[in-house]
């Protein structure tokens, strides 16, 4: 009886120690990068960045959107990398041709807007400012 008992407690015991737990933070994506904090790959700082924390933010110009689109340019200022909800792989790498004030890739145009802002266009329509 007293066996019983005992190896009874013993596989008990070790049920309990087997079970797995979830890693935290074991969401990572190829780069590295922690899904669950709201990390996301920036192709031209190379390195793991939150949208959310960048200075350039575009809110989405739709009537029932509420997404907000992050910019982030490179040092000479001849690339924009956008994060918008609908790129694939999460942003577009776009560039500026010469002096031209626009960074054009594909249907996506980012142009200066007012002072201090800037407008991303697909199609030539204005979806974030």
């Amino acid at each position: 009886m007293k066996k019983t008992i005992l190896l009874s407690a013993m596989f008990l015991g070790t049920l309990v120690f087997a079970q797995q737990k979830p890693m935290l933070g074991g969401d990572r994506d190829a780069h590295g990068c922690i899904g669950s904090a709201g990390y996301t790959y920036s192709e031209i700082k190379k390195d793991c960045i939150r949208t959310f924390e960048e200075k350039i933010k575009l809110k989405e110009v739709s009537s029932q959107g509420s997404y907000i689109a992050a910019v982030i340019f490179s040092k000479d200022k001849k690339k924009a990398e956008v994060f918008v909800k609908d790129a694939e792989g999460g942003s577009v790498i776009l560039t500026r041709a010469g002096k031209s004030k626009a960074w054009k890739k594909d249907d996506y145009v980012l142009v200066p807007y007012k002072k201090s802002g800037y407008q991303l266009k697909k199609d030539n329509v204005v979806i974030y400012q």
